[in-house]
Protein backbone atom coordinates (compact mmCIF):
# COMPACT_ATOMS: atom_id res chain seq x y z
CA UNK A 1 0.00 0.00 0.00
CA UNK A 2 1.61 3.25 -1.05
CA UNK A 3 -0.08 5.42 1.55
CA UNK A 4 0.33 4.88 5.09
CA UNK A 5 -0.42 7.65 6.80
CA UNK A 6 -3.16 8.12 9.69
CA UNK A 7 -4.53 11.09 8.18
CA UNK A 8 -4.98 13.68 4.63
CA UNK A 9 -3.83 16.73 5.79
CA UNK A 10 -2.43 18.77 2.48
CA UNK A 11 -0.69 17.91 -0.50
CA UNK A 12 2.72 19.73 -0.09
CA UNK A 13 4.10 16.41 2.20
CA UNK A 14 2.83 14.06 -0.01
CA UNK A 15 4.66 12.57 -2.04
CA UNK A 16 4.25 11.78 -5.89
CA UNK A 17 3.67 8.09 -5.46
CA UNK A 18 1.03 8.90 -2.62
CA UNK A 19 -0.31 11.36 -4.64
CA UNK A 20 -0.89 8.74 -7.68
CA UNK A 21 -2.12 6.48 -5.11
CA UNK A 22 -5.00 8.61 -4.17
CA UNK A 23 -5.86 9.36 -8.20
CA UNK A 24 -5.61 5.50 -8.94
CA UNK A 25 -8.09 4.65 -5.91
CA UNK A 26 -10.37 7.44 -6.86
CA UNK A 27 -10.60 6.56 -10.66
CA UNK A 28 -11.55 2.58 -9.56
CA UNK A 29 -14.47 4.27 -7.39
CA UNK A 30 -15.86 6.32 -10.47
CA UNK A 31 -17.26 2.96 -12.30
CA UNK A 32 -18.86 2.32 -8.71
CA UNK A 33 -20.55 6.17 -8.38
CA UNK A 34 -21.69 4.82 -12.24
CA UNK A 35 -24.36 1.94 -11.62
CA UNK A 36 -27.78 1.10 -10.38
CA UNK A 37 -26.96 0.74 -6.82
CA UNK A 38 -24.31 2.65 -5.50
CA UNK A 39 -22.85 1.27 -2.82
CA UNK A 40 -20.32 -1.10 -1.09
CA UNK A 41 -19.89 -2.47 2.65
CA UNK A 42 -16.20 -1.52 2.58
CA UNK A 43 -16.25 0.87 5.55
CA UNK A 44 -19.48 -1.10 7.23
CA UNK A 45 -19.28 -0.44 10.86
CA UNK A 46 -17.05 2.38 10.74
CA UNK A 47 -17.96 5.82 12.39
CA UNK A 48 -17.35 9.22 9.95
CA UNK A 49 -18.03 12.75 11.40
CA UNK A 50 -18.39 15.63 9.07
CA UNK A 51 -17.08 18.22 11.13
CA UNK A 52 -17.60 21.48 9.82
CA UNK A 53 -16.65 24.93 11.43
CA UNK A 54 -16.91 26.95 8.67
CA UNK A 55 -19.80 26.91 5.88
CA UNK A 56 -20.25 24.31 2.92
CA UNK A 57 -22.27 22.74 0.62
CA UNK A 58 -20.17 20.93 -1.99
CA UNK A 59 -17.47 19.58 0.33
CA UNK A 60 -19.96 18.56 3.04
CA UNK A 61 -22.54 16.87 0.57
CA UNK A 62 -19.48 15.46 -1.63
CA UNK A 63 -18.12 13.48 1.76
CA UNK A 64 -21.47 12.52 3.06
CA UNK A 65 -22.45 11.30 0.09
CA UNK A 66 -19.11 9.21 -0.38
CA UNK A 67 -19.35 7.75 3.66
CA UNK A 68 -22.79 6.41 3.07
CA UNK A 69 -21.56 4.73 -0.45
CA UNK A 70 -18.78 2.62 1.41
CA UNK A 71 -21.98 2.04 4.14
CA UNK A 72 -20.18 4.17 6.83
CA UNK A 73 -22.60 5.67 9.45
CA UNK A 74 -22.04 9.19 8.59
CA UNK A 75 -22.40 12.02 10.73
CA UNK A 76 -22.93 15.79 10.08
CA UNK A 77 -21.79 18.23 11.95
CA UNK A 78 -21.77 21.98 12.50
CA UNK A 79 -20.58 24.77 14.85
CA UNK A 80 -23.40 26.45 14.86
CA UNK A 81 -25.07 23.48 16.77
CA UNK A 82 -22.16 22.88 18.56
CA UNK A 83 -20.96 23.06 22.34
CA UNK A 84 -18.23 25.53 21.06
CA UNK A 85 -20.86 27.98 21.20
CA UNK A 86 -20.78 27.95 24.44
CA UNK A 87 -17.40 28.28 25.46
CA UNK A 88 -15.64 24.34 24.70
CA UNK A 89 -12.57 24.24 23.55
CA UNK A 90 -12.22 22.60 19.36
CA UNK A 91 -10.08 19.96 21.40
CA UNK A 92 -12.53 18.95 23.83
CA UNK A 93 -15.11 18.59 21.40
CA UNK A 94 -12.77 16.27 19.22
CA UNK A 95 -12.12 14.15 22.27
CA UNK A 96 -15.51 13.98 23.32
CA UNK A 97 -16.63 12.61 19.90
CA UNK A 98 -13.49 10.57 19.71
CA UNK A 99 -14.91 8.65 23.11
CA UNK A 100 -18.22 7.61 21.24
CA UNK A 101 -15.50 4.99 19.53
CA UNK A 102 -15.98 7.54 15.81
CA UNK A 103 -13.43 6.36 13.65
CA UNK A 104 -12.83 9.05 10.83
CA UNK A 105 -13.08 13.11 11.22
CA UNK A 106 -13.86 15.25 8.24
CA UNK A 107 -12.83 18.97 9.34
CA UNK A 108 -13.77 21.66 7.37
CA UNK A 109 -12.04 25.34 10.20
CA UNK A 110 -11.53 28.68 9.56
CA UNK A 111 -7.85 28.86 10.71
CA UNK A 112 -5.25 27.24 9.16
CA UNK A 113 -3.41 24.62 10.86
CA UNK A 114 -6.10 23.87 12.99
CA UNK A 115 -6.88 20.65 11.22
CA UNK A 116 -3.25 19.97 11.83
CA UNK A 117 -3.58 20.52 15.36
CA UNK A 118 -6.52 18.45 15.45
CA UNK A 119 -4.64 15.50 13.80
CA UNK A 120 -2.07 15.63 16.63
CA UNK A 121 -4.67 15.30 19.38
CA UNK A 122 -6.53 12.23 18.41
CA UNK A 123 -5.79 8.86 17.43
CA UNK A 124 -9.26 8.93 15.27
CA UNK A 125 -8.31 9.63 11.35
CA UNK A 126 -8.53 13.11 10.20
CA UNK A 127 -9.33 14.44 6.12
CA UNK A 128 -8.56 18.27 6.19
CA UNK A 129 -11.78 19.78 4.02
CA UNK A 130 -10.08 23.01 3.38
CA UNK A 131 -8.64 24.90 6.43
CA UNK A 132 -8.02 28.53 6.36
CA UNK A 133 -5.99 29.79 3.64
CA UNK A 134 -3.66 26.71 3.68
CA UNK A 135 -4.74 23.35 2.43
CA UNK A 136 -7.79 21.72 0.17
CA UNK A 137 -6.15 18.43 -0.70
CA UNK A 138 -9.32 16.61 -1.16
CA UNK A 139 -10.04 19.27 -4.23
CA UNK A 140 -6.83 19.37 -5.57
CA UNK A 141 -7.45 15.34 -5.84
CA UNK A 142 -10.37 15.92 -8.02
CA UNK A 143 -8.98 18.76 -9.78
CA UNK A 144 -6.18 16.53 -11.19
CA UNK A 145 -8.38 13.60 -11.58
CA UNK A 146 -10.67 15.73 -14.07
CA UNK A 147 -7.55 17.01 -15.99
CA UNK A 148 -6.32 13.57 -16.54
CA UNK A 149 -9.71 12.00 -17.54
CA UNK A 150 -10.10 14.92 -20.17
CA UNK A 151 -6.01 14.75 -21.52
CA UNK A 152 -5.09 11.32 -20.67
CA UNK A 153 -2.10 12.57 -18.61
CA UNK A 154 -0.95 14.98 -16.03
CA UNK A 155 2.95 15.09 -17.06
CA UNK A 156 3.75 18.66 -19.41
CA UNK A 157 -0.24 19.52 -19.32
CA UNK A 158 -0.08 23.65 -19.50
CA UNK A 159 -2.16 24.54 -16.29
CA UNK A 160 -3.44 28.71 -15.95
CA UNK A 161 -4.88 29.38 -12.22
CA UNK A 162 -6.29 32.43 -12.19
CA UNK A 163 -8.41 34.35 -9.58
CA UNK A 164 -7.40 35.35 -5.62
CA UNK A 165 -4.24 33.19 -5.44
CA UNK A 166 -3.30 34.74 -2.03
CA UNK A 167 -6.66 33.61 -0.36
CA UNK A 168 -7.20 30.10 -2.24
CA UNK A 169 -6.63 27.22 -0.32
CA UNK A 170 -7.84 25.30 -3.56
CA UNK A 171 -4.51 27.18 -5.59
CA UNK A 172 -2.53 26.18 -2.63
CA UNK A 173 -3.11 22.79 -3.04
CA UNK A 174 -3.31 22.44 -6.60
CA UNK A 175 0.26 24.24 -6.99
CA UNK A 176 1.66 21.87 -4.38
CA UNK A 177 0.26 18.88 -6.44
CA UNK A 178 0.66 19.75 -9.87
CA UNK A 179 4.39 21.05 -9.87
CA UNK A 180 5.09 17.37 -8.28
CA UNK A 181 3.21 15.37 -10.84
CA UNK A 182 5.13 17.08 -13.84
CA UNK A 183 2.70 19.52 -14.50
CA UNK A 184 3.09 23.45 -15.63
CA UNK A 185 1.80 25.74 -13.85
CA UNK A 186 1.36 29.25 -14.50
CA UNK A 187 -0.44 31.91 -11.83
CA UNK A 188 -2.42 35.15 -12.47
CA UNK A 189 -4.38 37.33 -10.42
CA UNK A 190 -4.69 41.17 -9.27
CA UNK A 191 -1.32 41.97 -7.50
CA UNK A 192 -3.47 42.28 -4.58
CA UNK A 193 -4.03 38.98 -4.76
CA UNK A 194 -1.02 37.57 -5.70
CA UNK A 195 1.08 36.22 -2.51
CA UNK A 196 4.54 38.60 -2.19
CA UNK A 197 6.69 35.58 -2.04
CA UNK A 198 4.91 33.55 -4.92
CA UNK A 199 8.66 32.09 -6.02
CA UNK A 200 7.78 29.44 -3.00
CA UNK A 201 5.14 27.70 -5.48
CA UNK A 202 8.33 27.72 -8.38
CA UNK A 203 5.24 28.54 -11.31
CA UNK A 204 5.19 31.07 -13.71
CA UNK A 205 3.61 34.47 -12.54
CA UNK A 206 1.87 36.40 -15.57
CA UNK A 207 1.67 39.88 -16.26
CA UNK A 208 -1.68 39.69 -17.69
CA UNK A 209 -4.88 37.54 -18.96
CA UNK A 210 -3.47 37.11 -22.64
CA UNK A 211 -0.56 35.80 -21.19
CA UNK A 212 -2.28 33.49 -18.74
CA UNK A 213 -4.77 31.87 -21.02
CA UNK A 214 -2.53 31.94 -23.73
CA UNK A 215 -1.86 27.84 -25.26
CA UNK A 216 -3.58 26.57 -21.94
CA UNK A 217 -4.86 23.33 -22.04
CA UNK A 218 -6.47 24.15 -18.57
CA UNK A 219 -7.96 26.65 -17.08
CA UNK A 220 -9.15 26.73 -13.88
CA UNK A 221 -10.82 30.26 -12.49
CA UNK A 222 -10.78 30.91 -8.50
CA UNK A 223 -13.30 33.57 -7.27
CA UNK A 224 -13.10 36.39 -4.80
CA UNK A 225 -12.25 35.22 -1.23
CA UNK A 226 -14.54 38.02 -0.13
CA UNK A 227 -14.62 36.36 3.39
CA UNK A 228 -11.29 35.93 3.87
CA UNK A 229 -10.39 39.28 3.23
CA UNK A 230 -9.62 41.85 5.77
CA UNK A 231 -10.43 44.61 2.74
CA UNK A 232 -12.14 44.47 -0.57
CA UNK A 233 -8.59 44.22 -2.73
CA UNK A 234 -10.04 45.26 -5.84
CA UNK A 235 -12.54 48.47 -7.11
CA UNK A 236 -15.95 46.55 -8.00
CA UNK A 237 -16.87 43.48 -9.41
CA UNK A 238 -17.62 45.17 -12.73
CA UNK A 239 -13.83 45.91 -13.08
CA UNK A 240 -12.48 42.46 -11.70
CA UNK A 241 -14.63 40.98 -14.28
CA UNK A 242 -13.26 43.40 -16.92
CA UNK A 243 -9.80 42.56 -16.31
CA UNK A 244 -9.62 39.02 -15.04
CA UNK A 245 -12.85 37.32 -15.84
CA UNK A 246 -12.98 34.61 -18.61
CA UNK A 247 -14.84 35.28 -21.32
CA UNK A 248 -15.42 33.32 -24.85
CA UNK A 249 -13.28 35.96 -26.84
CA UNK A 250 -10.37 34.99 -23.80
CA UNK A 251 -10.79 31.48 -24.19
CA UNK A 252 -10.11 31.23 -27.50
CA UNK A 253 -6.31 32.28 -27.24
CA UNK A 254 -6.25 28.78 -25.24
CA UNK A 255 -5.97 25.78 -26.92
CA UNK A 256 -9.50 24.72 -29.01
CA UNK A 257 -10.10 21.88 -26.56
CA UNK A 258 -8.86 23.63 -23.53
CA UNK A 259 -10.92 22.27 -20.07
CA UNK A 260 -12.05 25.42 -17.62
CA UNK A 261 -12.58 24.50 -14.48
CA UNK A 262 -14.14 26.08 -11.01
CA UNK A 263 -14.04 24.80 -7.95
CA UNK A 264 -17.39 26.49 -6.65
CA UNK A 265 -19.21 28.13 -6.17
CA UNK A 266 -19.44 30.16 -9.14
CA UNK A 267 -19.90 34.22 -9.02
CA UNK A 268 -21.28 34.15 -12.83
CA UNK A 269 -20.56 36.92 -14.81
CA UNK A 270 -17.54 38.03 -12.26
CA UNK A 271 -14.39 35.25 -13.05
CA UNK A 272 -16.35 33.19 -15.20
CA UNK A 273 -18.82 34.19 -17.78
CA UNK A 274 -22.25 32.10 -17.99
CA UNK A 275 -21.49 31.28 -21.61
CA UNK A 276 -18.15 29.96 -20.72
CA UNK A 277 -19.33 28.21 -17.40
CA UNK A 278 -21.99 26.35 -19.42
CA UNK A 279 -20.29 25.83 -22.99
CA UNK A 280 -18.71 22.81 -24.25
CA UNK A 281 -15.54 23.38 -22.53
CA UNK A 282 -16.40 23.24 -19.10
CA UNK A 283 -15.51 20.75 -16.86
CA UNK A 284 -17.21 22.06 -13.95
CA UNK A 285 -19.55 19.20 -13.04
CA UNK A 286 -17.17 16.18 -13.99
CA UNK A 287 -15.44 18.06 -11.37
CA UNK A 288 -18.33 18.02 -8.62
CA UNK A 289 -18.71 14.44 -10.33
CA UNK A 290 -15.26 13.04 -9.15
CA UNK A 291 -15.54 14.87 -5.87
CA UNK A 292 -17.39 11.78 -4.75
CA UNK A 293 -15.14 9.48 -6.04
CA UNK A 294 -11.97 11.14 -4.65
CA UNK A 295 -13.76 11.62 -1.12
CA UNK A 296 -14.54 8.02 -1.28
CA UNK A 297 -11.33 7.28 -2.23
CA UNK A 298 -10.05 8.77 1.24
CA UNK A 299 -12.36 7.58 3.34
CA UNK A 300 -11.50 3.99 2.17
CA UNK A 301 -7.19 4.54 2.24
CA UNK A 302 -7.56 5.58 5.92
CA UNK A 303 -10.65 3.60 6.84
CA UNK A 304 -8.63 -0.02 6.35
CA UNK A 305 -5.76 1.42 7.60
CA UNK A 306 -2.99 -1.55 7.14
CA UNK A 307 -5.48 -4.12 6.25
CA UNK A 308 -4.77 -5.62 2.84
CA UNK A 309 -7.26 -6.57 0.22
CA UNK A 310 -8.49 -4.29 -2.56
CA UNK A 311 -12.02 -2.70 -3.09
CA UNK A 312 -14.77 -4.88 -2.11
CA UNK A 313 -17.26 -4.97 -5.37
CA UNK A 314 -20.36 -6.70 -3.93
CA UNK A 315 -22.80 -4.57 -2.49
CA UNK A 316 -24.31 -4.57 0.71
Amino acid sequence: MAYKRKDLLGMKDLTKEEILYLLETAQKFTEINERDVKKVPTLKGKTVINLFFEPSTRTRTSFEIAGKRLSADTINFTASSSSTTKGETLIDTVKNMEAMKSDIFVVRHSYSGAVKYIAEHTDAKIINAGDGLNEHPTQALLDMLTIRQSKGRLEGIEVAIIGDITHSRVARSDVWAMTKLGVNVRLFGPTTMIPKHSQVFGCRVCKSMNEAVEGADVIIMLRIQRERQGKLLIPSTKEYAKYFGLTKDKLALAKPDALVMHPGPINRGVELMSNVADGDNSGVLKQVTNGVAVRMAALYILGIGNNKGGIDENAS
